[in-house]
């Protein structure tokens, strides 16, 4: 009964001494508070920051009188690596870390004094509290303070990781939405026709001194139906030299392309013209038709340059005249066929609707 009574009573010693020294290893000293990246403000109920902060409240209750007295201070360390520059970073740590100390003052009744203070321009976007426990209640708890820290630092690696990703994947979503932004620039990735309707004046034509006008309605980004029209009528040396012409080009066009730049077209053309340049006069009709070919470069938003050439066949149906005592005299008809380059112009679009 006597061994009974003695092991009984040593096993109640070792739990007593033992317990303890669990218990102190079970206390954690650093405590972790975060941010939102590239911003400073304190948001307690954010990201688990509600549930440290009770913690580290109680903590500071438990040890109020060292910590008042001086003689277990507060290691704040404030975190910013979110920012353009180290600067930068530094100084939103400073404001982080002192809008902690401001919350742990309020709350706990603790003072400045009672705080040790750094920032750092690394390692991520957070503030940590740190309880630096007297050596003889730590003796039992070296290994395991060393494995938490190992456990932090594990964890913010993860989360500076996960931080970069999110950062890289918000670039990339930028990247791709960056063509679709819209710019009053020749050079930008895509231009859309937001107009209906435009007027026309080709400047080879005008040139000549033969004024020429001209419609275009955009159906759709793709398709256009254009028409131009031209007139003039000169006469010289006392009539007996002449330059006179009308001439209506109706055009059907299909512009390709990201930039809707390029396009090919079907045109037909109709007329009549009376030159008489030399002794001999040529009065008559022509007709004809063929394809296009042109490129439309952007001046502005309002204006545009069409270069563009046409490549067909022309019917002039004809006759010629002298000139005697200013009368004409018929001098009889051809008829001519044309293979070959039948426009050309340089023409000034204005986009009005």
């Amino acid at each position: 009964m006597s061994r009974k009574i003695t092991f009984l009573t040593l096993f109640l010693w070792l739990t007593a001494v033992t317990f303890p020294v669990f218990a102190q290893q079970k206390a954690d000293t650093t405590y972790t508070f975060r941010f939102v990246p590239q911003k400073d403000m304190f948001y307690v109920p954010w990201n688990g920051n509600d549930t440290e902060l009770a913690r580290l409240l109680e903590c500071i209750e438990s040890n109020k009188t060292d910590i008042l007295d001086g003689k277990l201070p507060l290691y704040v360390d404030g975190y910013c690596h979110s920012l353009g520059s180290e600067a930068e970073n530094l100084a939103t740590a400073k404001i982080r870390a002192n809008r902690v100390k401001s919350e742990l003052i309020t709350r706990a009744e603790i003072k400045e004094e009672n705080f040790i203070t750094r920032n750092h321009a690394t390692e991520g976007d957070f503030v940590t509290v740190r309880l630096t426990v007297p050596a003889k209640e730590t003796a039992a708890t070296d290994a395991d303070t060393e494995a938490r820290r190992k456990a932090e630092a594990e964890r913010l690696e993860a989360e500076k990781r996960a931080e970069q990703e999110r950062l890289a994947e918000e670039q990339r979503k930028a990247e791709e939405a960056r063509p679709n932004i819209l710019a009053d620039t020749p050079s930008e990735t895509k231009i859309t026709n937001d107009y209906h309707l435009s007027l026309r004046a080709n400047l080879l034509r005008w040139a000549t001194l033969t004024p020429d006008l001209g419609l275009e309605w955009r159906i759709c980004p793709s398709w256009g139906i254009a028409v131009n029209g031209s007139w003039t009528s000169w006469s010289w040396n006392d009539k007996d030299r002449r330059y006179a012409l009308w001439e209506v080009a109706p055009e059907v066009r299909y512009y390709m392309g990201e930039k809707k730049a390029w396009y090919v077209g079907a045109m037909f053309k109709a007329g009549q013209f009376n030159y008489k340049l030399s002794d001999t006069g040529k009065q008559g009709d022509l007709m004809g038709g063929g394809i296009t070919a042109g490129y439309r470069l952007r001046l502005n938003k309002a204006l545009d340059l069409d270069f563009n050439l046409g490549l067909g066949y022309l019917n002039a149906d004809y006759e010629k005249y002298e000139v005697i005592d200013g009368v004409r005299v018929r001098r009889g008809n051809e008829t001519k066929d044309w293979w070959g380059p039948i426009n050309a112009g340089v023409t000034l679009v204005w986009k009005i609707k």
